[in-house]
């Protein structure tokens, strides 16, 4: 892809950080290399099919089909009508992946970006991941508009898409503009607010579309739908709603300038119709975008923490004010090494400059700065308020840290990803994959939050986890094919966790004597539940110098360390309140080692006492079957101890929803094909933890064959 020498002197309302998100297959890459071409980024349409795709550039992608990892990618639009005529608009774009074991791509990508599109499939209306990328955009409060896309598909309804919008998302959709023609003969699109028809006819790339009146039999509709969006706008503005109710005429600026404020303020989502894969509806989409997603100017302000006041301050996106940036995604690139993205939210960052990562407390030299285009890259000097750009030469920065100037130092918001469900073992095939190996992992588990590297003590194995199989499959190969490690690989096994269900305590003492100087550590701990998810918390209650303040700190380390290795089978332990509250210590035989070793055998001790039990995740499974087949796939889910919530009926197919446990799942893709002659498909997703039945328990505790077992 040649790359256009990109503009560097844009005004901030005329740039928008946008991003594509969905669920699998709704089209978000489609979508996205619609916009490419479109933009004039791309001079030929991209194809998912035929792998030539700009922003799934890695061979993994092209020979799957699908996304992996976030491409960003900057673009230029230029504005035929509307508020924005005739101004070029910077679009850096965020095309992320829809497969739910790529979650923390669209996580980082949303934390960072100002508004988002939503791709909904107009034949199955919200679906699971739907929901779940909803939910993470409502976090961080990323405004929204929804392209409903495949209007061209068998069993098209954008009613009834923008219904299951309104029903399953609790998101105030409304129709912007309304379909003309559906399926084979959807053509073309009509704007409420302007009451113009645009239809498409006889290009092939749809690059040119034709404005007309509304076609006679869809006046009517087109009056009622018009009469709501309007209704709904003027109800988020105080002024418009007072001449709506008198009677006056709004204009369709004061309209479009109503909606823009509503669109950033969370209060509406405006839907589009369209079928990217057919050229259609997306210049429209386009337009959208740049007419009522934010621009930087709009969120204007970023807060942080001052870390050396603990006070909350905030940023102006100004680019002359203190540099605030935010790294949200690392990756490796074999031609220029380790790449750091960069969301640029106050200041200026220049290329050759030193930063102070206030996350850490440490300064870094920024070496170069990159804008980037999927996988091309372009040198840039420095990069203004509102950007996203790639750094080359930050060694120590990882994702959410914060990077800022040393003399007004600030901790933005950071990125919460969520546990690893699924872990299997890997070890090296030969000594000399042994090293390489080890710098694989730390690479890989360094660009990929969720992605988590330990070794077990007991087998000496190195094992990895991860938000499930296909994830784990993925970064295997990525390690055979750009770190030329060859490797033998475990069977998946589930990520247990380990809890308590009751308060105890217990004493740990370390006393050893051999002639000289001996050991001396001695707390006693006590141990509380903690609701389900809130993770684990230490305090330390010691009053009058029981024990000395220098050995608190030994005391947490060992208690993590514990919790880490786990207690009754080998699994972390979490959702634990552990306090230390007494002990004793010796002037000249304590030692960190001591109480560290000490707390240890505390832990272990109260635990027995707790009534520990284990946690296993817990998937959310939804499966589109024809109905013939629904019998025998309830009947399996039941017997592997699913929870069905529901079952509904979605364009001529069956649509079950369930919460299954994940250890029941394994090879689940090859029965459902088996049962369903291939013609089922299923999605899961991790929804929570939940403890295990005590039968199973046993079964676990006896296959671990854990030497820190616990005897009730």
């Amino acid at each position: 892809m040649a790359i256009q020498k990109t503009k560097r002197d844009f005004p901030l309302d005329r740039i928008r950080n946008i991003g594509i998100i969905a669920h699998i297959d709704a089209g978000k890459t489609t979508t996205t290399e619609r916009i490419l071409f479109y933009t004039g980024r791309t001079y030929k349409i991209g194809n998912i099919d035929e792998g030539t795709t700009v922003t799934d550039w890695m061979e993994q992608e092209r020979e799957r089909g699908i996304t992996i990892v976030s491409a960003a990618i900057t673009a230029f639009w230029t504005v035929k009508k509307g508020m924005y005529e005739g101004n070029e608009i910077r679009i850096n774009l965020i095309d992320t992946p829809g497969h739910v074991d790529f979650t923390a791509e669209v996580e980082r990508s949303l934390r960072v970006l100002d508004g988002a599109v939503i791709v909904l499939d107009s034949s199955s209306g919200v679906q699971s991941q739907t929901e779940t990328v909803w939910r993470q955009a409502n976090k961080y409060k990323v405004p929204l508009i929804a392209f409903s896309n495949k209007m061209d598909v068998v069993g098209a309804d954008f009613i009834a898409t923008i219904q299951s919008a309104r029903d399953r998302l609790g998101a105030n959709a409304i129709a912007y503009n309304l379909p003309i023609g559906k399926e084979n003969d959807f053509k073309g699109a009509v704007d409420l607010l302007t009451e113009k028809a645009l239809i498409w006819e006889g290009d092939a790339t749809g690059a040119k579309f034709n404005e007309t009146e509304i076609p006679a039999d869809m006046v009517d509709q087109v009056k009622q739908a018009r009469e709501k969006l309007v209704e709904e706008i003027a109800g988020s503005d105080d002024a418009l709603m007072e001449k709506y109710l008198g009677g006056e005429e709004i204009t369709v600026t004061q309209l479009k300038e109503a909606l823009r404020r509503a669109v950033i303020d969370n209060k509406i989502v405006p839907v589009m119709a369209g079928s990217s894969l057919r050229n259609k509806g997306v210049q429209p989409m386009l337009d959208a975008v740049v007419e009522y997603l934010p621009s930087p100017q709009d969120i204007y302000t970023v807060s942080g923490v001052n870390p050396r006041s603990s006070e909350t301050e905030e940023r102006k996106g100004d680019p002359n004010a203190p540099l605030a940036a935010l790294a949200f995604k690392i990756q490796v690139d074999p031609h220029v090494g380790k790449l750091t993205y960069i969301r640029v939210y106050s200041g200026t960052l220049k290329s050759g400059s030193y930063v102070y990562n206030s996350t850490k407390q440490i300064k870094e030299r920024i070496g170069r700065l990159l804008l980037m285009h999927a996988n091309d890259r372009e040198e840039i000097e420095e990069a203004f308020a509102g950007e996203i750009v790639a750094a080359v030469g930050l060694k120590d920065t990882i994702t959410g840290n914060t990077l800022c100037d040393e003399t007004a130092p600030i901790i933005l918001e950071s990125i919460s990803f969520p546990d690893p469900v699924i872990s299997l073992a890997i070890e090296p095939k030969t000594k000399s994959d042994q090293e390489k190996l080890g710098y694989a992992l730390q690479r890989l588990s360094e660009e990929d939050p969720t992605f988590r590297v330990k070794s077990d003590v007991e087998t000496a194995q190195t094992i990895i986890a991860g938000m499930g199989e296909l994830q784990l499959e993925i970064l295997v190969d990525r390690m055979k094919r750009e770190f030329k490690v060859e490797a033998n690989v475990g069977q998946p096994q589930v990520a247990y966790k380990e809890t308590i269900t009751k308060i105890a305590e217990g004493e740990g003492k370390y006393i050893r004597q051999t002639g000289g100087r001996g050991q001396y550590g001695h707390c006693l701990l006590r141990i509380e539940p903690l609701p389900r998810g809130t993770g684990r918390e230490f305090i330390s209650e010691v009053v009058g110098g029981a024990i000395p303040r220098e050995f608190i700190s030994p005391i947490e380390k060992g208690v993590i360390e514990k919790e880490d290795t786990g207690i009754l089978a080998g699994y972390p332990v979490t959702d634990i309140k552990v306090a230390v509250y007494d002990g004793s210590f010796h002037d000249v035989d304590s030692s960190e080692i001591a109480f560290k070793i000490a707390a240890s055998l505390g832990l272990s001790e109260a635990a027995k006492k707790a009534d520990m039990i284990l946690l296993e995740p817990i998937m959310k499974v939804e499966v589109t079957t024809p109905d013939e087949f629904l019998g025998e796939i309830i009947g399996d889910l039941s017997s592997k101890r699913a929870q069905i919530l529901s079952s509904e009926t979605k364009n001529k197919a069956r649509v079950i929803l369930a919460l299954v446990p994940l250890a029941e799942m394994h090879g689940y893709a090859t029965a459902i094909r088996s049962m369903s002659q291939g013609r089922a498909t299923y999605y899961m997703e991790a929804d929570h933890y939940e403890p295990v039945p005590s039968n199973i328990t046993q079964k676990i505790i006896e296959s671990s064959g854990f030497t820190g077992r616990v005897e009730h």
